[in-house]
C-alpha cells in the first residue's frame, strides 16, 4: 500500500471518543499519515455532558490554509466530519480545491442530523450550504435523515426498499458521485449500509445492536476512509467499517460506566487485519 497523506477536518472533543479523537488514531492505525484541522475544541462532546467548554476555531482555518499553501503542503485525501457553521463549510471547500493533489479523494460525512431531526445549533440554511460540499465529494456518507434533508425528502422512520431507492435516485440527481448510506435496515434486528454509484446499488446487511453509542458514526466514517485509502473498493470498505463498528459496540456494551463512547482502541488490531486481507 502506498504511503498516503490525509487531512481530516472536524472538531476536537477532548473527552468522549468522537470526531478527531476517533479519526486520528483509526486512520493512523490504517497506515495513513493523518494531518488534522480542528474546527473547534470542546472539553467533552455535547451528548450527555453538562457545562462543557467550547472554543470556536473558525477564524484560524484560513490562516492555517495559507501557511500550508506557502509550504507546498498537499493532501492525497481530505475527509470532513462535524463542521460548526456555514462559514466553515466555505473554508473547507476552498481547502479541497487548493490543497488537494491532482487525484485527491474527498470524503464528506455531512454530520448534522439523525432520527428525523437536525442537531442542536443547525438550521436549514446550514443544510443548503452543506449541499454544496457534500454533492461535490467523491464519497458522501449520510444517514437517512441527512439524505432526506439534502434532497428535500420527507423523513420516514418506517420505510421500504422503494423509499431508499427513490432517496438514492434523488441524491444522484443532485450530483452525488458515490453514496454510502448508513443505518438502512428493513427489519427490527438487522441494519446495514447501501453503497450506490454509477447507477449501481449494493447492500451490506449485519445484525443490529439495540443499544446505541456516541461516536459510532465517526468510527464508521474513519474506518471506511482508512479501508478505502488502503485499496478496498467502496463496498468492501463499507463492510469493513460496519463490522468494525459492531465490534466496538460489542466491546463496550457490558460496561455501563462507559456511556460516552465506544472502546474502539482494543479492537484496532481487528480493523488492521481486515484491511490487510
Amino acid at each position: 500500500m502506498a504511503y498516503k497523506k490525509i487531512l481530516t477536518i472536524q472538531d476536537i472533543s477532548c473527552v468522549g471518543q468522537c470526531s478527531l479523537t476517533v479519526a486520528l488514531p483509526i486512520l493512523s492505525a490504517c497506515g495513513i499519515e493523518t494531518c488534522i484541522l480542528p474546527s473547534a475544541v470542546l472539553s467533552t462532546h455535547t451528548g450527555g455532558f453538562k457545562g462543557f467548554t467550547f472554543r470556536d476555531l473558525t477564524d484560524d482555518i484560513p490562516k492555517i490554509r495559507q501557511h500550508w499553501e506557502k509550504e507546498g503542503i498537499r493532501f492525497e485525501a481530505i475527509y470532513t466530519g462535524y463542521l460548526g457553521s456555514a462559514k466553515q463549510i466555505a473554508y473547507v471547500e476552498d481547502i479541497i480545491s487548493s490543497l488537494g493533489t491532482e487525484n485527491c479523494v474527498s470524503i464528506v460525512d455531512p454530520a448534522m442530523a439523525d432520527n428525523g431531526k437536525l442537531y442542536t445549533g443547525f438550521d436549514m440554511a446550514f443544510v443548503e450550504h452543506m449541499k454544496s460540499l457534500a454533492f461535490q465529494a467523491d464519497y458522501m456518507l449520510p444517514n437517512i435523515t441527512e439524505a432526506c434533508l439534502l434532497t428535500g425528502t420527507e423523513y420516514a422512520s418506517d420505510y421500504d426498499e422503494h423509499y431508499i431507492d427513490r432517496l438514492l435516485e434523488k441524491l444522484a440527481g443532485f450530483g452525488a458521485k458515490n453514496v454510502i448510506l448508513t443505518g438502512v435496515g428493513y427489519s427490527e434486528d438487522r441494519t446495514g449500509v447501501v453503497v450506490f454509484g454509477n447507477g449501481i446499488k449494493r447492500y451490506y446487511e449485519h445484525r443490529k445492536i439495540a443499544k446505541g453509542c456516541h461516536g459510532t458514526g465517526d468510527v464508521f466514517a474513519s474506518a471506511f476512509t482508512g479501508a478505502l485509502l488502503g485499496g478496498k473498493d467502496a463496498l468492501e470498505a463499507a463492510r469493513i467499517a460496519a463490522d468494525y463498528t459492531v465490534l466496538c459496540i460489542e466491546n463496550t456494551q457490558n460496561d455501563p460506566a462507559h456511556w460516552y463512547g465506544v472502546k474502539f482502541e482494543p479492537v484496532l488490531p481487528e480493523l488492521i487485519s481486515m484491511i490487510r486481507q
